[in-house]
């Protein structure tokens, strides 16, 4: 028994040392990094500014993925206010998941969930995208948008979403907006973003940006995936952001 103690406390103090070294500490729902005021704010801009993106987005995602007829489950990670996630439920047939770090937003994305009369068919979790809470291989689908640049081990966090992607499934994961947004609407978003000093948002290269994609995806041994940058005809000057698709 004594030496089974000291077995594992050896065992302990190596994977305190070693054998985690490598991760980022693990998230947890807290007021202080995750508050209310932040919530309000991301709703804000979603209902406001960032309204016209969601649509076409979810339209997109459908169209190219085959996913009207789909069945299962659906997550978007870094939902937030649930925008995304309702207009692709209004478009499929599939359950769709609401995972994010901040529960603030939960109360509003489930009230608005309920006027599309869309309740039962949504759920929302507290999730941490380096550890996220659901067991392999389980959903049809993972999205995200606008949460990438937030995810401080971008290794560990494609890692946890191919790990719960179905064999046979598809995520879409980015940053900016579809191939489908006119011109003129993305060129009043990004000076609107201008105006407010969104930084984060608007001060990133999206060559570095795909650089450090393709960098993760050869780590994971990711083979199946291509870098999406939209360019639609007349827009140049205008970032419309990087996205990348992973099949597994």
């Amino acid at each position: 028994m004594r030496f089974l103690g000291i077995l594992c406390c050896v065992i302990a103090i190596f994977l305190t040392t070693n054998g985690f070294a490598h991760c980022e500490p693990l998230l947890y729902p807290c007021s202080e990094k995750h508050t209310a005021e932040d919530a309000t704010r991301m709703i804000k801009a979603a209902s406001g500014r960032l309204a016209p993106v969601y649509a076409p987005l979810a339209e997109q995602i459908v169209s190219e993925f085959q996913l009207a007829e789909k069945e299962g489950i659906g997550i978007d990670v870094g939902s937030g206010p649930g925008t995304l996630v309702i207009e692709l439920c209004k478009r499929t047939r599939l359950h769709w998941i609401n995972a994010d770090i901040n529960p603030h937003f939960f109360a509003h994305f489930l009230r608005s969930s309920e006027a599309e009369g869309l309740n039962g068919r949504v759920s929302a979790i507290f999730a941490d995208v380096q550890a996220l809470p659901f067991r392999d291989n389980y959903a049809e689908v993972i999205v995200s948008r606008g949460s990438l640049h937030f995810w401080k081990n971008k290794r560990l966090a494609f890692s946890e979403i191919y790990r719960v992607l179905k064999p046979g499934g598809v995520a879409f994961i980015g940053r900016g907006f579809p191939d489908a947004l006119p011109v003129e609407t993305a060129r009043k978003i990004r000076a609107a973003q201008s105006k407010r000093g969104e930084r984060s948002v608007l001060d990133y290269s999206v060559p570095e940006t795909e650089a450090e994609i393709r960098a993760v995806m050869k780590a994971l041994e990711i083979e199946d995936y291509r870098i999406r940058t939209p360019k639609p005809p007349a827009s140049d000057g205008i970032n419309y952001g990087i996205w990348v698709e992973i099949h597994k």
